[in-house]
């Protein structure tokens, strides 16, 4: 009888843990479609909008450092032995100051000899002028012809024509005396020196060559299409060896361009710093940067830019939260600002932080962030 009554009883409890089973799967079953449909965002990003700024115009060039004006120191007394040389490569020098002293003694002896002659020429002058004048107080006396009379004038006239060679001649032997003491030409720095104690040189010989004034230029290569963008007395910022930094002015822009390269050379002085001392020297390589002014242009925050397989990204928003990465183009900078020169509208909305985690169509959380960019 007790069996007879325990197995209905099984056999309900069975059918309802089947039931409640169905039950359940049948839930699962409506619920998961609805999971489906509502994916995780991928990422919590913070947006910003591009701004309109004030950004500076540079340009970098290169090009080599030299001498504003190089001038060369050379011998103007031939055949004489140098005793002295008192420079060297470096010394800064004044106007008159002397460089290097030549032997005069061989001079000196000339000079000696070129005023004796100028003494003898004045002597016979004086006579041949005193011989003249007698002899034309003696015109109407009729003891001396015509003829004798002018000879004795062109005697003098003569006697005074040496006078005046031998008075050169002491002038031309003054001056190579002078010519014995080699004097700076202009106030500068030595930047070559190829005298020697005891060196017997000829005239025009180069003994020294002279940076004039201690200024140095930079001749900045620039393209063509460049060159209209720079005008005299806009500055420039050079980068020296060690990190100092050289300013210039343009002085000069060439006329011409180049054939080859299709270049043109931009004459920069360089101004010397407060101390004096710049650190450049002629026959440097150096890089710099011309200040054009300044422009407005289109910039975002530089975190909002990714660089991927060398080329420039950013994620825009679309409405319903997916990014879409999008290539531009970038430009200026400034400080944290990168400016966009194409690639994005000036009202689209940008991942900030996080975009280098992002990829093209993934879903992302908006966190409260700015709209703008500071």
């Amino acid at each position: 009888m007790k069996k007879n009554i325990a197995r209905p009883v099984l056999i309900l409890l069975l059918l309802a843990l089947l039931g409640a089973g169905a039950w359940l799967l049948a839930g699962r079953l409506r619920h998961a479609p609805q999971e489906a449909a509502a994916p995780k965002p991928a990422l919590t990003v913070t947006t910003v909008r591009p701004q309109t700024v004030d950004l500076p115009r540079r340009l970098v060039a290169n090009g080599n450092v030299a001498a504003w004006q190089e001038a060369v120191v050379g011998s103007e007394a031939g055949g004489l032995r140098l005793t002295d040389v008192r420079v060297n490569v470096g010394d800064k020098v004044k106007a008159g100051d002397v460089l290097a002293v030549f032997a005069a003694d061989a001079v000196q002896a000339d000079m000696a000899q070129a005023t004796a002659a100028l003494m003898e020429a004045e002597a016979a002058a004086a006579d041949a002028a005193n011989n003249a004048q007698r002899a034309r107080t003696l015109k109407d006396s009729g003891a001396l012809s015509a003829q004798q009379i002018n000879q004795f004038a062109t005697g003098a006239q003569t006697a005074q024509a040496r006078v005046e060679a031998a008075r050169a001649a002491v002038a031309g032997q003054r001056l190579r005396l002078r010519h014995t003491r080699v004097l700076a030409p202009d106030d500068g720095v030595i930047s070559a020196r190829s005298a020697t104690v005891g060196a017997v040189v000829p005239a025009g010989a180069e003994l020294f060559r002279m940076i004039r004034q201690g200024r140095l230029e930079w001749r900045a290569e620039v393209t063509a299409a460049e060159l209209g963008n720079i005008q005299p007395g806009a500055m420039a910022m050079l980068a020296a060896p060690g990190g100092a930094e050289v300013r210039g002015r343009v002085r000069m822009v060439a006329p011409t361009v180049d054939l080859q390269n299709r270049t043109a050379l931009v004459y920069v002085d360089l101004l010397p710093p407060d101390d004096g001392a710049l650190p450049l020297r002629a026959g440097m390589y150096a890089r710099g940067e011309f200040d054009l002014g300044s422009a407005p242009g289109l910039t975002v925050p530089q975190q909002a830019v990714v660089v991927r397989d060398g080329f420039s990204y950013v994620f825009r928003l679309d409405a319903d939260n997916r990014v879409g990465q999008v290539k531009v183009r970038t430009g200026r900078r400034l400080g944290e600002r990168v400016e966009i020169v194409e690639g994005i509208a000036p009202e689209a909305l940008l991942a900030l932080d996080g975009a280098g985690f992002l990829n093209d169509g993934d879903l992302v959380r908006r966190a409260d962030g700015p709209a703008a960019g500071p």
